[in-house]
């Protein structure tokens, strides 16, 4: 009797229990790359840095965010490519490229929070060659060290050894996904099968405006935050992707029955803003963090050579504030942060929530109390750079589209809600010392309005 063929599951070699999407393969030639040291420097980088401050559960690590991510581009992409008949080899190939994309995707991060990108070394000192993005003169982020990891380090020779003769996909067809570029024609065309690019909807699949990587991070920041704001019906979004072909380019499209999916998506992702990742107490102390940062003592910087760049995690951050003698790193590992007493918030750029911050601030500086205004933003649109007051300019994220009665919808002219909650959120905060908050609440009381209509809860 002959035996049946092998499926994707009985080929895979380790399976991983997570809570948010159950059970995660990882196929054989995958398991090497997850054992790099490159992969494990993530199990010491909280996925919310540092929101356990507030919300005590959020100690996930982005070691875990990636598995997930993997696991949820990997759905996505099988449903789209399904509607193409595809050869295995192919389809492998292309498969493979965008899961170890979604897995890699965060592989640069620094520890903490983003505000430590802000004191990375010159993107020149990476040496990325052709793969360096933006002005020569600005600061490498998180993503350059991701193209650094996947293109110069361990992890470039374990695909090389484990991936390429496989699957064909090699250490540049991933970094092509990831960073939405590709330095020559060559790469662009690596994605094309017969006459269709399927480079957009993979980069989609780990980037853009319905991505893995939100999709992902949402729901696993609900479940460990401890709060329902972020939850959304994945699988009704997953059942109802599709393709859009336009121009010879596959796009990512969805069914207009899961239009309403799509909305909850977007409203889910705000509100996660709001409550979890904008929480006053955990941004209070990043305005820590910058300040020391900012004192430039040469206490700590951010390594640019790989390998030194492997240690850089969470408890190596931690260690460094224990022996600092800065104030600020002090306030951080004693638990003494500013405490916010103002906050004035809208959706656009608020000139009036800058002037209302700054003459809080200016009360308390007279009334002798030390206050940082602080500036939070994020932006929920990844296509409101492009279309900021949804004018018409050019962009290089592949666009969404809603599918509805055959016709392919762009997703900012299909969703009112999109409309509304595109631009992002900002807030315009007042921190004050709190070894003096009592005089800084006698300070607001005596603003009278001003305090009155959005004071902060202290």
């Amino acid at each position: 009797m002959m035996p049946k063929p092998m499926t994707p599951n009985e080929r895979t070699s380790i399976r991983i229990r997570d809570p948010i999407h159950g059970t995660i393969h990882l196929m054989r030639h995958e398991t090497p790359l997850v054992d790099t040291a490159a992969y494990q420097r993530l199990r010491m980088i909280k996925q919310l840095g540092l929101a356990d401050l507030a919300f005590p559960g959020a100690t996930h690590t982005r070691y875990a965010h990636g598995l997930g991510t993997m696991h949820v581009a990997s759905r996505m992409f099988q449903r789209v490519v399904g509607f193409y008949e595809l050869d295995d080899a192919t389809s492998t190939r292309l498969s493979t490229a965008v899961r170890l994309a979604a897995l890699f995707h965060d592989l640069g991060h620094a520890p903490l929070s983003h505000t430590t990108e802000g004191f990375m070394p010159a993107v020149r000192s990476l040496e990325l060659g052709v793969w360096q993005g933006g002005a020569p003169d600005r600061r490498a982020s998180h993503e350059d060290y991701t193209l650094k990891l996947l293109l110069d380090s361990e992890l470039t020779r374990a695909i090389d050894r484990h991936v390429t003769p496989r699957t064909g996909v090699t250490p540049a067809d991933i970094a092509t996904i990831v960073a939405g570029r590709a330095p020559s024609l060559e790469l662009e065309t690596r994605f094309v099968v017969g006459e269709r690019d399927f480079l957009p909807v993979m980069r989609q699949c780990v980037s853009s405006e319905l991505d893995a990587d939100r999709m992902d991070y949402l729901l696993r920041d609900s479940y460990y935050a401890g709060v329902p704001y972020g939850r959304f019906d994945l699988e009704w979004i997953l059942e109802n992707l599709l393709p859009v072909e336009q121009n010879g380019a596959i796009h990512l499209g969805l069914h207009a029955r899961a239009s309403f999916g799509f909305e909850d998506f977007l409203l889910s992702r705000y509100h996660m803003f709001t409550s979890v990742y904008f929480h006053q107490i955990p941004i209070g102390y990043e305005v820590m963090l910058k300040r020391f940062f900012d004192e430039g003592t040469g206490e700590l910087s951010v390594p640019s050579d790989v390998e030194s760049y492997l240690a850089w995690d969470d408890a190596e951050l931690w260690h460094a504030l224990r022996k600092s003698k800065s104030p600020w790193a002090r306030r951080v590992v004693e638990r003494r942060a500013y405490r916010m007493v103002f906050e004035a918030k809208g959706f656009e750029t608020d000139d009036d929530g800058r002037a209302q911050a700054e003459r809080v601030h200016a009360a308390l500086a007279a009334a002798g109390v030390h206050a940082i205004v602080h500036r939070v933003r994020g932006e929920l649109s990844k296509y409101f750079k492009w279309t900021h007051n949804f004018s018409a300019k050019e962009s290089d994220v592949p666009p969404l589209f809603i599918v509805d009665g055959g016709q392919s919808i762009p997703v900012e002219v299909y969703t009112p809600l999109y409309r509304r909650y595109a631009e992002g959120v900002h807030l315009f905060r007042v921190y004050a010392e709190p070894e003096r908050l009592d005089e800084a609440k006698q300070v607001l009381k005596g603003l009278g309005t001003l305090a009155s209509q959005r004071p902060a809860k202290v």
